[in-house]
């Protein structure tokens, strides 16, 4: 489906124009976009095999990628061979030896590269290999050849948007009096997997504020009945081929009184402005800026708490991030949430979300489900 080769080659070039032997992936969302081998779900209580630290792969410029997994990794985890060379440290093993082994066969004296996701002690016993002035940082050199999507991941991303439309049009009608967010989480998510999502790919998030007597999926509020007059928002995301989608809409649960539906509209004309921004060579914070414009000029800017939103793909957050601080130049490609929201406190809340990718003219929006407010009568 993905052109592997192609991602290593320019990976090569990137390793080659910096000056880089070697980079040294643990199982991420970069080493799947590199060879294929698949992330495992995220636990909330670690799970690990004899010898996991070893977990992960060398890239060195224009040769095969050098594995190396556990046994168990191999038994368990990996659903296919990757192509290079594999090795696998059993049980018994002194991993510490094969670790190094690998290692000190990086040729040149050039850095030696780690991602974020390496285990501490994997990046200690490559620093006792190959020398600890060699190591730097190297998820960067990655996640800039991630940012621009081609085709057939946009074609990815976009059957992960269709597991979550199908799942909000299954649970909007959900939201009425006496329903809790606890209840509306595992509806979402059970559609989400009838809909062919591999998992959720954040925690999923149903909530009506930020405060502490709000409802809440993540807190004891989270199981309390909600009454007519309660605005719902969702914040859910699915997993399709490796690529997340992310996902927001507001249901409100009864008659909605007219201020709250004028500020819907503000926040519907902040999702255009920013989606309009979002063209190549446009800086991140003037994007995030355009969304911005509308809720201050209504005179609700401290209630849009966050970023117009943030670079998405294999991992549900990727940088750049459509933000204040973030200066990047955007490139035709990159795909980005675009997600207002305007939450007063002691009234309502309400959010969008839906994932735009960059073109000439402004962003081109990949979800099609409606945006106009839904209202439980």
């Amino acid at each position: 489906m993905f052109d592997y080769a192609e991602r290593q080659r320019r990976l090569s070039e990137r390793l080659e124009s910096e000056g880089v032997d070697a980079l040294f992936l643990a199982p991420s969302a970069d080493l799947e976009y590199l060879t294929g081998v698949e992330r495992q779900v995220p636990n909330f209580g670690e799970a690990s095999y004899a010898h996991g630290w070893v977990t992960g792969a060398f890239f060195r410029p224009h040769r095969d990628p050098v594995f190396l997994f556990p046994r168990m990794f191999v038994a368990f985890d990996l659903r296919e061979q990757p192509d290079g060379e594999v090795v696998v440290v059993s049980e018994t093993d002194d991993g510490t030896a094969i670790f190094e082994r690998v290692a000190g066969g990086i040729d040149g004296s050039g850095t030696v590269a780690v991602g974020d996701r390496a285990w501490a002690e994997a990046t200690l016993h490559l620093g006792e290999a190959v020398g600890f002035e060699r190591l730097r940082a190297g998820s960067r050199l990655v996640n800039e050849l991630r940012r621009v999507k081609s085709e057939e991941e946009l074609a990815a991303i976009g059957r992960a948007i269709e597991t979550v439309q199908r799942a909000m049009a299954a649970v909007g009608p959900l939201v009425v009096p006496g329903a809790t967010m606890v209840e509306l989480v595992e509806a979402v998510e059970h559609e989400l997997r009838a809909a062919g999502s591999r998992c959720p790919s954040f925690t999923t998030h149903i909530f009506t504020g930020l405060g502490d007597e709000d409802f809440d999926s993540g807190r004891a509020t989270g199981h309390e009945p909600i009454p007519a007059g309660t605005s719902v928002m969702f914040d859910f995301g699915g997993v399709v081929d490796g690529y997340c989608s992310d996902f927001g809409r507001t249901v409100y649960c009864g008659e909605p009184p007219q201020d709250y539906l004028d500020t819907y509209e503000v926040m519907l004309a902040a999702q255009e402005g920013g989606r309009a921004a979002a063209r190549p060579g446009v800086p991140a914070r003037e994007v995030n800026a355009a969304c911005r414009a509308p809720i201050e000029e209504a005179g609700l800017g401290e209630h849009f708490r966050h970023r117009m939103g943030h670079g998405i793909g294999m991992d549900v957050h990727e940088r750049p991030f459509l933000s204040t601080e973030d200066e990047t130049p955007l490139e035709a490609g990159m795909t980005f949430t675009d997600e207002p929201s305007i939450i007063i406190p002691g009234r309502y809340g309400l959010r969008i979300e839906d994932i735009i990718v960059v073109a000439e003219g402004g962003g081109r929006k990949l979800n099609s489900y409606p945006a106009a407010l839904a209202a439980n009568v």
